[in-house]
């Protein structure tokens, strides 16, 4: 057993200080903390990170605040596609899916993979292998909402949130794991995949850290943004210093996004390039704490 307590951080996608994020707070903090319980109930049961995760981010999946599963951002024809990815550190193994237009529940379809013996599976055939394996399927309008839609058609303020959901986890037993689901950025071309399915970009979980990125994709990416944090992390770099260089990098390209970190200490990290990252972290021990527009340790 691990002599550190599990420790669950989330993230609930970056983004700027908008009257809509004002007037959706309290819902933002609810959805935040009910995310939390759910991976703090596979903890409590002496579940392992990789449950945690995946629960936390499932339950994200279901609220239309965030940009994942229902509520995802609209492509230029007007259809939601989505990704979403896991990591186990433990043994490095990983599911990711991308360009899901009929699966609830993303990371559930990341999970079957990582189970499987691939790693990223895209598109028609990575819906059907989930609703093959049980994982309930909805129709594509589904997860279109009237604000992402009139977002795409430019009749909508600015949206609460831009990017991407995600957790990172401590067990017990001192495993680390990563998860990342996201609609991707409105207005996209049908087709294209950011970084949060793609491991060791915006995902990415070993002995050392586990990883979860929100931003400009395409810029996380180009950067290998996750897994240079493990880099950095087993080349004996600290964990807020490891981060804080990745995210540097990132800034070259894009000058926007955030990230969240968690090492077998349980030392967290979140740095951020953009205006807000909502998120919470719970502790073993302690209650769940949420924000929205501060960070772990700087809470406002």
């Amino acid at each position: 057993m691990s002599a550190t307590p599990p420790v669950l951080l989330i993230h609930g996608g970056e983004g700027d200080v908008t009257d809509a994020l004002r007037e959706h707070e309290a819902a933002f903090r609810e959805a935040l903390l009910g995310a939390l319980a759910a991976g703090r109930r596979v903890l409590e049961k002496e579940g392992d990170a990789i449950d945690a995760a995946q629960a936390a981010v499932a339950e994200m999946e279901s609220c239309e605040l965030f940009n994942a599963g229902r509520g995802s951002a609209l492509c230029s024809d007007g259809s939601v596609q989505m990704s979403a990815a896991l990591m186990r550190g433990s043994d490095r193994a990983a599911g990711a899916v991308a360009g899901l237009t009929r699966t609830e529940h993303p990371i559930l379809a990341a999970r079957l993979v990582l189970d499987s013996d691939q790693v990223l599976m895209v598109g028609e055939w990575a819906d059907r292998r989930a609703a093959e394996l049980g994982i309930a399927q909805r129709d594509n309008l589904h997860f279109v909402t009237e604000h992402q839609l009139a977002r795409l058609r430019g009749r909508a303020a600015p949206e609460p949130m831009r990017g991407t959901v995600g957790a990172v986890c401590l067990d017990a037993d001192g495993v680390l794991a990563a998860a990342t689901s996201t609609g991707g950025r409105s207005g996209q071309p049908p087709g294209r995949v950011g970084d949060s399915p793609l491991i060791g970009a915006g995902t990415w979980a070993d002995e050392h850290v586990a990883v979860s990125c929100t931003g400009v994709g395409e810029a996380f990416i180009r950067t290998g943004a996750a897994h240079q944090i493990a880099m950095l992390r087993q080349s004996g770099v600290a964990l807020a210093e490891a981060t804080e260089r990745a995210l540097a990098d990132v800034s070259v390209f894009s000058g926007r996004g955030g990230l969240i970190a968690v090492d077998p200490s349980g030392a967290t990290s979140s740095p951020l390039l953009s205006e807000v990252m909502p998120g919470g972290v719970w502790r073993a021990g302690s209650e769940s704490v949420v924000w929205i527009t501060g960070r772990p340790g700087r809470p406002q």
